[in-house]
Order: C-alpha cells, then structure tokens, then sequence
C-alpha cells in the first residue's frame, strides 16, 4: 500500500511539472523580449552584437568590389549605390566610377583587410534639434563598422572606435562570412593574436600590439624603414669581419633581431634581451615560427661559427633570448654592435652602451621622444639632452645633431670617441648610427666637436661658435644692427661634424640591393648625394681604389681593399694600439668631402609676389654660381648649400619672377604715367 502510494504521488509530481513548464514555454517570449533590450541596454558599447547580420555594401576589401554594386560597363545614366538620389543624380558609367573612387574610396577606413567607406545613405538617424524637429532632407555621412555594424560619422570617431575592439580582443566581424584575413587560434593565456610578416622574417602579436600603454609587446609597422637601415648597417660590418656580437636590447616581438639572424646567419651571433615576461615568452614563440634555435644560456669565447655540422633541415640560426634588463646585459658582455630602441629616449642606457662595445664597432640609437627633440617640451629637452633649443626651419637636422652630441658626451666619458656613418630624422624617429674609436685622443677629437651654435631668430641664419670660446663670432646677417634689441640666440651645444659617411651609406645601399629592400634604396641614394653635397645626377666619382657601378642613376663604390675597414678579426680579440691607429686614419673621412651644416627652405625664403624656379632649377643655378648644393632628406622643400643665406637669397631674387597680378599692375602704372601731362 505504501509503495502505491508513493508511485501515485511521483506520477501527480511528474503531471504538475509539465503543466508548468509549458506555461513557461508559453511566456518565454514576451520575458525573453523584455530581457532583451535590458541586456542591451546593460551592455552599452562594450560589446559586439552577437546575432549574424548581412554585411553593408559600403564595407568592401577591393575597389573592384566596390564598382561591382553597379553595372558600370552597362549603357544609360545610373545611379550611386550609397548616395540618395537627391544628393547624387544619376550618371553615365565613367562619371560614376570617378564618384565612387574620390567620394567614397578615397576616404575609406581600413580594418583586418577590409575597408569601411563612407556612406551616405539614410541610414543614419539624426538628433533632433533645440526645436524637437529634426532636419528634413539632410543625410549624415557616416561609416558602417565592420565589427559592431553601429554608424559613425567621423573618420577620426570610428579609427578610436576600432581601437576600443581592438584593445579589447573583439576582431571578429558580425557578419556573414566573417573577416578574409585569418585568425590564428588563440595562445594558452586566452589572447588571440595575429602572423605578421617582414622581410621574409613572421612573427605573432597580441591584438592591442598598436598601443605600449595597453599592451605587454609593442610593434610598429610604421619602423619599417628604421629596421631595415639598421639591417643594412649591420650587414655592412658584417662584411668586415665576422662573426659579430650583435644585441638587441629591446626585443619586445624580437622582429629585428631574427631579421639579423635569419639572413646574415652565421656572419651574426644574435642575443635579444627584453625585461617582460610575456616579450621573452613570445620572441622564444617567434624564434620557433621562424625555425630558429633558442639559446638561453651564456655562450663561450668567440670563435668559428659551430652550427655547420647540423642537417640541412635544422634550424637556420640561433638566437639567445635573456630576460634581463639592458643596462646590465651592457654591463656583463661585450658586444660589436648595439641596437638601442626604447619607447622615448635613449639618453638612460648610453653609458652602458659605450661601456663594453668593442673598438670599431657600432651602437645605432633610435629615439622617439619627438616632443622634446622638435622644441615642443623645451625643458624635457634641457633635462634630458642638456641642450637649450628653439624651434627653426631646420629642426629636424637640429634634433639628429643633438642626439648625437649626447652620445659623444657618453662616449667621452668612457675614453672613447665616435665617427658619425648615419644621422636620419624621418617620420616620427631619429636614427644615429655612430662607429666607436677607442682611445684618450678620440675622445678629445670628438668632444672638440661640441659646439654652441649662435641662431637669428628673424631670418634664421646661423653659425657655429669656433673653439676657444671667442664670442667676437658674428653673424653673416645685418639683423643686429637694423633691428632693435637682440635676434641672436646660443643654442646646443650641438654636433658640429659631419653626419654621414659617404662610403659606408655606399656599402649599405648594395646591401639593401642584395636584399631587395627596395623601400629604403630611395632614401639611401638621397642620404648618398647628401653626404656628397652634390645633386642626384652628378655624382663626383672616387678614388681608383673604388669600383663604380651605377645603380638606378647613384653611382656604388665597392671596396677591392679593404679601405675603409681592417682585416676580418676571427679570434676577436682587441686590436693594438699600433694596429688600431692605423685602422682610424683610414676611416677618418676626407675633409673637402665634408658636406656643409644645416639647410635652408626654399618655401621659408621665398619672395612675396614672385614665383620662385623649380628646386632642381634652382639647385642648377646655385652650382652655376659657384657653391656646392644638394638636396636633402631631412625637408624635401631643402638646400643644403655652402652658401650664407644673403648668397642663398640673392640667387633665389634673381631667378624669381613676378606673379601675374603684379606684372598686369606693373604694366598698367606704366601705361597710366607715360599717358600723364
């Protein structure tokens, strides 16, 4: 009996249950719609719609694409696809694809492969105004994104709004179909991240990569050209003895120092060093990408490279990946190049750098710190660089000439002087590339070179200060003495010498043909001219000890002797005294090949009411006149001239002729006076 009773109460139990639930299937959806505009509305901004929408036409990966929306081979007028008709009246076909490349391609937003063009179809919902009525036939442009479909109508709004995805790891698109670009799956620690390459060289990065602030490794695409004159450098001393002791202090993703391994190979003997965890997890990560050996502990004394005995398919190089900081990876070893690369400046580890770097070899500093090196934070720039400037037409040149007067300062400090084979101010980066003498008498040779330099802050002209502190030095200008008060200003102390080394930037332009590098071989041939002051299509030739090829118009010397280097040093050991002072005359550059200090603007000293020649006009007329010209690569608008700037000026007010308004004027007082009683 007790049994059926329990039976009959399980089966009563059952019955109640699924009346239940199916009153509760019966109210889902008016809860489950109430539910969800609360979740939207909980969930704001933040994060993507998870429901899968049709892509937006305005959303495209190609042009093609774009002018597919529309039958543009067909006869007859047609319209646009994302302009009303009232805005954009409908066209013939070759119309309309002009429409669709300058309106809405030409400014189109790029994300992941794709790109958002602007849009200006109602699509967008506009506020109402002070009045409650909105504004009746007016269309907002906007852009569609690609992540979250919302409408933005700034171009600078929907770049930040993508940022917040990205910091976010939200990088899939809502749509159907996805992104084109592959993802790759996600690391252990839950970061999904992206297979960029360069220069034949991948390497993995966390999707908030853009911003140091936000993320553990930084990478820039915009240092593109940064990494590959390093590149360059490095394989140019690579050709004078090998192999080097080469250090990456800041390895973040570790991309420029698998470069240097994964192409110089055994010429190189790469260490990456880097203070984070997750950098060092990562470059050990890359280094696998890559099929490159990790070496995480101490190598031994220098001697022939030991990786041949390996197969054919074992690593291609091997790299040592330490966790350190730079200043005490300086400290401990010796190094025969340095590469400093820090998030600002690099005035921190100068002294590290020169304390153990190898006589003749070479430290290369990229500092990013543009605030304080253009004059816009002029007491960072007292702070960190000593120097007091201002800001000039020539500010650029200015900011190399300080970075390398610091390192001089840090060299002479450790008994050692520089010679200055590169100096570039491109982009949002300087980059200094020095090549180390070691001795007292290189030192003073250097420090000599620090000098104080007197500026006009009205027609800018300027003039370094000779040596023995005699302040009788004046300017070539007459400011001073037409103007009241004082228009002269000490700036520096700055860098004085040359900035390039003609035969070294030779060496690294055959290096960047050799390994198709063909983004920078523009730059080096105009750093080549520079270094020569002399224009592009008249190179001087060399010395008989030089073989010239011309290449794309720039004539390359490359060495037979080994002039500008000494003997390949296999045991690497340090040079005598004897032996290292002969290596330095035959590096030292030769005077009469010095180009001249600074520059000037054409656009900066142009005549009102004159139209001024052409540069390469102009740059023929200077040389016609007698002085040494070139253009250079720190202002495409500049002349890097031997001539004052009165010289410079009266070339320029001879060949300028008046502008059409006030010659007609000109000819009509003429006119009106010879008419005149």
């Amino acid at each position: 009996m007790a049994e059926l009773s329990e039976a009959t109460a399980a089966q009563l139990h059952q019955e109640d249950s699924d009346i239940k639930r199916e009153d509760d299937d019966d109210e889902a959806p008016a809860d489950v719609e109430a539910a969800e505009p609360r979740e939207a509305a909980a969930d704001g901004d933040s994060k993507p719609s998870n429901t899968t929408v049709e892509r937006h036409i305005s959303i495209q990966t190609k042009l093609e694409g774009l002018e597919m929306l529309v039958d543009l081979n067909g006869a007859g007028r047609k319209s646009c696809p994302l302009c009303p008709e009232e805005k954009f009246k409908a066209c013939y076909s070759h119309k309309l694809r002009r429409h669709l490349q300058n309106l809405h391609w030409k400014v189109y937003v790029e994300f992941e492969g794709h790109k958002m063009c602007i849009c200006h179809l109602p699509c967008r919902t506009l506020k109402a105004g002070l009045s409650g009525d909105q504004a009746s036939g007016r269309h907002m442009p906007h852009y569609h994104c690609v992540v979250c479909s919302v409408t933005i109508a700034r171009k600078t709004d929907m770049v930040s709004h993508l940022k917040r995805h990205v910091n976010k790891g939200e990088t899939e698109a809502s749509y159907s179909g996805g992104s084109d670009v592959p993802f790759e799956e996600p690391t252990p620690s839950g970061q999904a991240y992206e297979i960029m390459k360069e220069l034949g060289t991948n390497v993995q990065l966390l999707p908030n990569y853009t911003t140091p602030q936000k993320s553990d490794t930084y990478f820039n695409r915009k240092m593109k050209t940064n990494r590959q004159l390093v590149f360059c450098s490095l394989a140019v001393l690579a050709e004078e003895r090998n192999p080097l002791e080469c250090l990456d202090a800041f390895g973040a993703t570790g991309i420029m120092g698998l470069q240097w391994a994964k192409h110089l190979r055994g010429a190189v003997r790469v260490t990456i060093t880097d203070i984070s965890d997750i950098c060092v997890k990562m470059i050990k990560e890359n280094c696998e990408l890559n099929n490159i050996r990790v070496d995480g502990g101490q190598r031994g004394p220098r001697g022939p490279n030991r990786g041949g005995s390996e197969a054919d398919t074992g690593p291609v190089a091997t790299v040592e990946v330490s966790k350190m900081d730079a200043n005490v990876m300086m400290h401990l070893r010796p190094f025969d190049y340095i590469h400093l690369d820090p998030f600002g400046t690099a005035v921190n580890y100068l002294d590290a750098a020169f304390r153990n770097v190898r006589n003749l070899g070479i430290i290369s500093v990229t500092s990013t710190d543009t605030s304080s090196l253009y004059a816009k934070s002029p007491n960072v720039t007292l702070r960190h660089y000593g120097c007091s400037i201002v800001r000039t037409e020539y500010y650029k040149e200015l900011a190399a000439r300080m970075v390398v007067a610091s390192v001089a300062r840090a060299a002479a400090r450790c008994n050692k002087g520089i010679e200055v084979l590169l100096a570039v101010a491109v982009e949002h980066f300087v980059l200094v590339v020095v090549r180390v003498l070691r001795g007292p008498s290189q030192a003073d040779e250097s420090a000599k070179k620090l000098r104080k330099l007197v500026h006009c802050q009205w027609c800018e002209e300027r003039v370094f200060l000779r040596l023995g502190n005699m302040m009788d030095d004046t300017l070539p200008c007459n400011c001073h003495g037409s103007l009241p008060g004082k228009t002269a200003v000490h700036l520096g102390p700055l860098w004085c010498g040359p900035l390039f080394n003609t035969g070294f930037l030779r060496r690294m332009l055959s290096a960047a043909v050799q390994h198709s590098m063909d983004d920078i071989q523009p730059l080096v041939k105009t750093l080549i001219c520079e270094s020569e002051c002399t224009p592009l299509k008249s190179l001087v030739h060399g010395s008989s000890a030089l073989t010239n090829q011309v290449e794309c118009g720039v004539v390359i010397k490359t060495l037979q002797s080994g002039e500008e280097a000494g003997p390949p040093d296999p045991a690497g050991k340090r040079k005598s005294g004897e032996d290292s002072g002969n290596v330095v005359k035959k590096l030292k550059p030769d005077a009469s090949l010095e180009h001249p200090a600074f520059y000037y603007s054409i656009h900066r000293h142009s005549i009102r009411g004159m139209n001024m020649p052409k540069l390469n006009k102009f740059l023929q007329y200077l040389m016609e006149a007698g002085f040494r010209v070139s253009r250079t690569h720190f202002d495409p608008t500049g002349v890097r001239t031997d001539a004052t700037l009165q010289q410079f000026q009266s070339v320029l007010s001879k060949y300028s002729v008046p502008t059409y308004t006030n010659a007609a004027t000109a000819t009509q007082a003429s006119v009106s006076s010879s008419k005149a009683p």
